[in-house]
């Protein structure tokens, strides 16, 4: 593992402990699990309840994975991360576009503004197959890397 592969896993694991205690702060002193955080999207945080959560996941991965010194695995779990955490959007989505209960209004949603009808759900539908497509591809593609390193 590269000093600069280490510095990067430090760097997730400190960003880690940061998240989960501002996502506690904000779930359960302030009321806000719903709070958008859309600066941590790529940790897979939508809201602040996901970072409580989370926060504590990445920690545990980042640790381990510099434990073993191994930046393949980490790159491993966050591929299947992103395949488990894109499958459940994709049902989410698909849910939302075939329920009486609004939880996500279209005006709110990003895109509305050239779609201007609930069509912005199965758009987000599909923006989460896609990402689940690369999931799936970056997740035999390092889990291969992997295996050849035993």
């Amino acid at each position: 593992m590269t000093i600069v592969e280490m510095a990067l896993m430090w760097g997730w694991g400190v960003v880690a402990v940061i998240v989960f205690i501002k996502g506690s702060y904000e779930a359960i002193f302030k009321k806000n699990s719903f709070g958008e955080t859309p600066f941590l999207l790529l940790m897979g945080i939508f809201v602040w309840g996901d970072a409580v959560v989370l926060g504590l996941f990445w920690l545990l991965v980042a640790g381990i994975c510099l434990i073993l010194k191994d930046v393949i695995l980490f790159l491993l779990i966050m591929a299947v991360f992103w395949g488990v955490r894109s499958l459940g959007e994709v049902i989410y989505w698909i849910n939302q576009q075939f329920s009486t209960i609004i939880r996500n209004p279209p005006e709110r949603l990003f895109g509305y503004k050239f779609l201007k009808n609930d069509s912005i759900w199965f758009i987000y539908q599909l923006y989460w197959q896609c990402v689940l497509v690369v999931s799936i591809v970056a997740t035999i593609y390092m889990a291969n890397l992997w295996f050849k390193n035993f």
